[in-house]
């Protein structure tokens, strides 16, 4: 199991008193597979992501990424957890406006310790994997919508993590591209062996997807369960 919170509770200040954000929750994703949490705004959906990618600290609960409980990790060592274990994929790319798709990967290893030019040929095997190879040196502004969606995702694979994190990747694209974007996360959290993680208000788009849970003021309850495809 890549990712496992148990009894997970964060709360905010709230002038004299304390906003619950998430209330007692509980997820489970195995690897391999992709779990849809749907919600309305406010219920907690982006806590629970800041919660399952370290990036805040639960009042109470535990985190646990691949097999390694984050409780009490330095903030060095979240750092290291994040950057080899955990991949974001962002609501918008932010991808960087002098770089070309390729370089855009590259940066991501870099920032792991490793020489970029010794990880091209990961880095274009990712590109290729997104349907990109023919676009690995186009700058950001040379790209659609989709296709920067799609560098964006590549990039968060790029230090192979175990699981992936991803936030509302279909806000900004159409029904088409968007069910695109879906199919491609569900394809590839398969092939990769990912826990993944996806944040989502679109109930019309989740076919593909091994399973739905809603949030709901603060509280995790699970909504329809979607058989996955063959092998």
């Amino acid at each position: 199991m890549s990712l496992h919170l148990t009894a997970v509770t964060l709360t905010y200040p709230d002038g004299a008193g304390r906003l619950t954000a998430l209330d007692d929750v509980t997820l489970e994703v195995p690897d391999g597979s992709l779990t849809a949490v749907v919600g309305p705004s406010g219920s907690g959906k982006s806590s629970l992501l800041a919660v399952a990618a370290t990036l805040v600290t639960p009042d109470r609960g535990t985190v646990v990424i691949d097999g390694t409980n984050t409780a009490g990790l330095t903030r060095k060592e979240l750092t290291e957890l994040r950057c080899r274990r955990i991949g974001i994929v962002f609501q918008q790319p932010h991808l960087l406006a002098s770089l070309t798709a390729v370089e855009q990967l590259q940066v991501m290893a870099q920032l792991d310790g490793r020489r970029p030019r010794g990880v091209r040929g990961r880095a274009m095997e990712l590109l290729d994997a997104v349907g990109l190879a023919d676009r690995a040196a186009r700058r950001p502004h040379q790209l659609s919508g989709g296709e920067r969606q799609r560098v964006n995702i590549a990039r968060a694979l790029m230090n192979a993590p175990t699981v992936l994190l991803v936030d509302e990747p279909t806000s900004a694209l159409d029904h088409e591209r968007g069910s695109a974007v879906i199919e491609l996360l569900t394809r590839l959290t398969r092939q990769r062996t990912t826990a993944t993680v996806l944040v989502t208000h679109d109930r019309a788009q989740l076919d593909t997807v091994d399973r739905v849970v809603e949030v709901r003021d603060g509280r995790l309850r699970e909504g329809i369960v979607v058989a996955p495809d063959g092998p």
